[in-house]
């Protein structure tokens, strides 16, 4: 089956459905970094930077498949999360689309919020809006919520998944069940013990700058593993130490995330809150975590992209690290795409062939994509 992708961004879900065997025929979205981005990786790619709004039916190719990972910042509990974000309503452009172009399915990629957020004009959840649209096309619709560290990702960040179909949802119809857990130790152990790896988007420096956390520079053993840990929201209830034989947390647009090495020591202290710096509520008592260790770094983008599931080969451009990372953040973990790309293969399988459908297949292993 061949697919379109809207959307589409640094193209982990446009990338996770080729390597499960759909044809690439066409990619787009409004970020002008994220197409460069898409272009620099797969140039034999149709890939245009476009404005959802401003495409034609007649600019998109006939294809089997429909990508629309639309923004979720509206129904995101890291973003704004406010019913009347104007992106919350992209969804409608997807549906223009589909009425035209007819797509055999049509496969959107958001967060579990949009299953709860109520939509203030109908007053009725924005998934069972969105359902309604396409069923008035004359779709039949499916929705799931995954959590993704079942799914070949090493975190622990939840998904929602909806589908619509132009033929009925084949007998014995059933979602994609979970693996064991991916722990983020083969994604992470190699460039956490050596700086000197060679790889894309991968300049480790200690040194991170911080006014909360402290760099003590005092002497350690360098055989002392590195230990994973949260340098932002330092008011979040979850230690900011992250063991890597478990699934990460999940990956976002606004988190930084790091290493500290030495003699480390993380604890919650409170804040002066009177003659401090930067105080956002000077009427809380919440202790804020700090950490101290010998020495620190940042995450690299290659790290980022590599809890991302991204293979190493695919290079991210931007004019700033924060273009970079917000790239890598919006992303759909390519190890997901690809098993849902592979579970939407059965679905279209067993459908033609009018047999119950059978389980789905679960993609190529951690090694071979990361390259390591």
């Amino acid at each position: 089956m061949s697919f379109t992708g809207l959307f589409s961004g640094a193209g982990g879900l446009d990338l996770g459905f080729e390597m499960a065997g759909f044809k690439h025929l066409y990619s787009s979205d409004i970020d002008p970094w994220s197409v460069r981005t898409l272009k620099d990786n797969r140039p034999e790619w149709a890939s245009t930077e476009s404005d959802v709004r401003k495409i034609s039916p007649s600019d998109l190719p006939d294809s089997d498949v429909l990508l629309a990972g639309f923004p979720c910042q509206g129904f995101s509990l890291g973003g704004n999360r406010q019913q009347d974000d104007e992106r919350n309503y992209l969804f409608k452009e997807v549906v223009r689309l589909a009425k035209s172009k007819k797509p055999r399915f049509v496969l959107i990629e958001n967060v579990l919020n949009l299953r709860t957020m109520i939509e203030p004009i109908s007053g009725k959840p924005f998934v069972d809006v969105i359902s309604k649209h396409f069923e008035a096309l004359g779709y039949n619709v499916k929705h799931n919520i995954f959590r993704v560290s079942g799914y070949g990702v090493p975190q622990t960040r939840r998904r929602f998944i909806f589908i619509a179909s132009r033929d009925p949802f084949p007998k014995g119809f059933h979602w994609p069940s979970p693996e064991n857990d991916t722990p983020a130790s083969g994604f992470l152990s190699d460039v956490r013990d050596g700086t000197d790896i060679s790889l894309p988007n991968h300049s480790p420096e200690w040194g991170f700058k911080s006014r909360v956390h402290d760099e003590t520079a005092e002497e350690f053993d360098p055989s002392e593993a590195p230990v994973a840990c949260r340098f932002s929201r330092t008011g979040s209830d979850g230690h900011p130490i992250r063991s890597l034989d478990v699934p990460f947390p999940a990956i976002d647009t606004a988190t930084i995330w790091g290493w500290a090495q030495g003699n480390v020591v993380a604890e919650r202290l409170e804040k002066d809150r009177v003659n401090g710096s930067f105080v956002r509520n000077k009427d809380t008592n919440l202790k804020l975590w700090r950490i101290k260790a010998s020495r620190l770094r940042s995450f690299t983008d290659r790290e980022y992209a590599r809890l991302q599931t991204f293979p190493d080969s695919w290079f991210f451009h931007g004019g700033n690290k924060r273009h970079i990372h917000k790239q890598i953040g919006n992303a759909v973990p390519v190890q997901f795409a690809l098993r849902i790309g592979n579970f939407l293969k059965t679905v279209g399988s067993a459908q033609r062939s009018g047999n119950a459908m059978k389980a789905a297949g679960k993609g190529h292993s951690t090694q071979i994509e990361l390259g390591i």
